[in-house]
């Protein structure tokens, strides 16, 4: 027996990936196994550097719970999730563009009422959102779900901050009506930093990078017959939209949160005045 070089190394584990059953799979496996042969070689990878990659995996796993997703927010901070989202993205012109799914839609959302709201603690400046589900042709689509999740006033998810905030916080699972509208009354999210006491925030300091990302609220659309969108609408002027920590932002996404001061509006949504408006439309693909 002869010693292998690296080269041979690699079209070895190759080569034992050809009894494959699946074809999707053994070209997944392929791909992969070369990618990262490639990248050990180029980069002439330690074994101390190796040893190192495999506690940080291995801490990555140790820190997901039920209510926490490292691997999802190092796919998030690696730019992997939005290039993922990017190359399967099929919705076309007109269309709401789709962004990352993020890692705190841990739990059901709550199923609500039109227009209520999904602020619960009332920690942060009142708000309504509101727009309709509509078909890349135009027309409404009645019976549209609409579910919805954002931190509070202060930055936290329910799931972060289960002391302080009630189960369903920032949460709702909307149906729209027979014109495909929707609306509810939340408070204007604000910036906040994505968790940094665990191994991906070990990384963003290791790498000087902040962990911060723009005001939010996320969504995910569906109707009968269209292709769902997973989305967020970005709060116009918020500090970080150049510089999201998940590469999440879309200039089409980022939407006006117009101040309004009237008291006749704000007894029609019942929130105090004055208060902010958002308004925007989901507008999806057929299948």
């Amino acid at each position: 027996m002869t010693g292998d070089t690296p080269d041979r190394v690699t079209d070895k584990v190759v080569a034992s990936l050809r009894g494959t059953a699946d074809p999707r799979l053994r070209e997944l496996l392929t791909g992969l196994v070369r990618h990262l042969h490639a990248f050990a070689r180029e980069s002439r990878l330690t074994q101390e550097e190796w040893e190192r990659a495999i506690g940080f995996l291995t801490a990555t796993g140790q820190t997901c719970t039920d209510t926490r997703q490292e691997f999802i927010l190092l796919s998030d901070v690696l730019g992997l999730s939005m290039l993922v989202e990017s190359i399967n993205d099929r919705h076309g012109p007109g269309a709401t563009e789709s962004t990352v799914l993020g890692p705190f839609h841990m739990t059901e959302s709550p199923v609500r009422e039109l227009g209520a709201n999904i602020d619960l603690v009332g920690d942060g400046e009142p708000c309504v959102v509101s727009g309709r589900v509509l078909s890349r042709d135009g027309g409404p689509l009645p019976g549209a779900v609409v579910d919805v999740w954002q931190a509070d006033g202060n930055g936290f998810y329910d799931v972060q901050r289960p002391d302080v905030q009630p189960p369903g916080n920032g949460r709702g699972l909307f149906t729209a009506d027979d014109e495909g509208r929707f609306w509810f009354r939340t408070c204007v999210p604000s910036p906040y930093p994505i968790p940094t006491d665990g191994p991906v925030g070990g990384l963003l300091e290791a790498t000087g990078r902040h962990p911060y990302r723009p005001a939010h609220i996320h969504f995910i659309a569906s109707a009968e017959g269209h292709t769902p969108v997973t989305t967020h609408i970005f709060v116009e002027g918020s500090a970080y939209l150049d510089s999201d920590a998940v590469f999440a932002v879309k200039p089409g996404l980022v939407t006006g949160f117009t101040p309004v001061d009237d008291p006749s509006a704000a007894r029609e949504f019942d929130v105090p005045n004055p208060f902010r408006h958002a308004r925007f439309d989901l507008v999806l693909e057929r299948s």
